[in-house]
């Protein structure tokens, strides 16, 4: 008995089962979390709040704190019978052991075994329905009267007394059956709608998976790419400078050799010269002058000063003839790393900015476009050009060449601005108006400083760059068939700002528009 006294203690008044996370009001009152939260909500509509054991009412929304103590014994306990207590609703009247319910009375609020069942009054107040825990929920909390109606218009489920309560008794009102069925209807829609969306969301999701496998396809493929690319030119470079030192050394030897021979010649001279110097000596040292006079004079014991200057004429040809390293030869064999370059702009294509001028004709006349028609600079001066069709009305000016395909590339030099829009546009563009202006319309896509503030800015929707830009040198790069227009800003390393992707419908315009300074485009 003590066990069955304990286990009553630690059922849910909501839900008739043990506590699942119990949590306590302020009342001292415990439920399940799950329990009292559905009692909560079910009553946030109507402003107050109230037990849903002793009906005391709270003004806010209770805080549920939970009960650790409670929660520790009715895990002890369902541990115990974890069968029993997890499989199914059992008969409120079997007290000493768990029997299976078999119907649940919403008038007596009771779960009820095939035994208990038998005895139970068959009166129509007594109505029965599948075995459920939720047998409170089930009746009226003003009226305790069981719930037959929903008011359609409260969204409300009422019992035959709310249904003649002035609250009520003008509203429609569908059986519990009908509006479940309009419910379930309703909510069939929906099931039909977000299958459908997921349906689209699990497409976009492979078709994402799908691009981000090809993405690292092409990165892969790329990387082996330049890896044996790199591959190629070290083994071309360490072949070049092999050939260079070779060419070097053997330039070294050949000299060497030269002047090696010259040496010897010149230390077999050496000692010719000792000798004579030595005998010469020896003569100015002899007292007898019969000896010395004695001795025939030799032409070759006192070159003359033309032999000398003889001697070094030829001495001075033979340095020169050994002459320097050949650079030429070095320099042209060196000629290699032009091919070797040339072979990386075949691998990857190197391209070249494109030379952009700008077009007088469309140049607002308070924009001033010097003779080189590479800048663009406001003026408060007038310009007083002729009002055309093609002009626009105020701060902008296209270029004269615009683009149909392929890919090009243009840098521009903002640093004596502190206002200004750059980007492209299509030739139909708007020239009078609000939308005349880069990124105000469909037909254009810039990027813009504003108050030291950056954006890029399309049909009027501007997205802020986050990051701080550090230099006044932006590129422009276009890949019309790909349908992208990007900018980088270059710095060291080059940052990539934002990128537009669509399709393009129209040849693309370079722009430029400007309210302070000057902008230009980078030679």
């Amino acid at each position: 008995m003590a066990s069955a006294d304990l286990r009553e203690e630690l059922i849910c008044s909501i839900c008739l089962s043990i506590y699942t996370d119990p949590v306590t009001l302020s009342c001292g009152h415990n439920f399940c979390r799950v329990c009292i939260d559905c009692v909560l909500d079910t009553q946030e509509g109507s402003g107050v709040y109230s037990c849903a054991e002793c009906r005391e009412e709270f003004k806010h929304r209770p805080a549920l704190r939970k009960n650790t103590v409670l929660c520790n014994i009715a895990e002890r306990v369902l541990s115990t019978q974890p069968e029993q207590d997890e499989t199914g609703i059992f008969c409120t009247y079997c007290i000493h052991s768990p029997v299976p319910a078999v119907k649940s009375c919403l008038l007596c609020e009771a779960s009820m075994c095939e035994n208990h069942l038998r005895v139970h009054s068959k009166s129509e107040e007594h109505v029965l329905s599948d075995p459920t825990t939720a047998l409170h929920n089930r009746k009226c909390p003003i009226h305790k009267k069981i719930l037959e109606y929903y008011c359609t218009e409260d969204s409300a489920l009422i019992c035959v007394s709310c249904r003649l309560d002035q609250e009520h008794w003008r509203h429609q009102v569908d059986s519990l059956d009908e509006a479940s069925k309009k419910k379930k209807e309703k909510l069939r829609k929906v099931l039909e709608d977000l299958t459908s969306k997921r349906e689209e969301a699990e497409k976009r999701f492979q078709s994402l998976q799908e691009r981000r496998r090809e993405v690292q396809e092409n990165a892969a493929g790329e990387r082996e790419r330049v890896t044996a690319l790199f591959r190629d030119i070290r083994r071309q470079l360490e072949d070049l400078e092999a050939r260079v030192m070779s060419e070097i050394s053997r330039q070294e030897q050949e000299a060497s050799f030269s002047v090696s021979d010259l040496i010897k010649q010149l230390e077999v001279k050496k000692d010719e010269l000792s000798m004579k110097m030595r005998h010469i000596e020896e003569l100015c040292n002899v007292t007898d002058p019969v000896t010395v006079l004695q001795e025939p004079d030799r032409g070759d014991l006192c070159d003359t000063e033309e032999g000398d200057n003889g001697d070094r004429e030829r001495h001075d040809k033979q340095i020169h003839d050994v002459g320097d390293l050949d650079v030429g030869l070095m320099s042209e064999t060196l000629h290699k790393l032009s091919d070797i370059i040339a072979g990386v702009n075949i691998c990857f294509y190197m391209q070249k900015p494109t030379d952009i001028l700008l077009d007088v004709n469309t140049a607002a006349n308070d924009v001033n476009i010097p003779s080189d028609l590479k800048t663009a600079s406001w003026s408060h001066k007038n310009q007083n050009r002729p009002e055309t069709s093609e002009r626009f009305q105020e701060n902008q000016v296209l270029s004269t060449r615009s683009f149909s395909s392929g890919r090009h590339y243009w840098e521009m030099d903002t640093k004596d601005s502190k206002s200004w829009r750059i980007g492209m546009c299509y030739p139909s563009i708007e020239r009078r108006g609000k939308q005349l202006h880069i990124g105000n319309n469909t037909k254009s896509w810039g990027f813009r400083k504003y108050h030291n503030h950056y954006s890029v800015r399309h049909d009027c929707k501007d997205i802020k760059l986050v990051h701080n830009i550090s230099c006044d040198r932006v590129r422009i790069y276009l890949d019309y068939e790909a349908g992208q227009l990007s900018f980088y800003e270059l710095c060291d390393p080059i940052r990539h700002l934002h990128t537009f992707t669509g399709v393009f419908t129209e040849p693309l315009h370079a722009v430029i528009s400007v309210w302070q300074g000057s902008v230009k485009i980078a030679q």
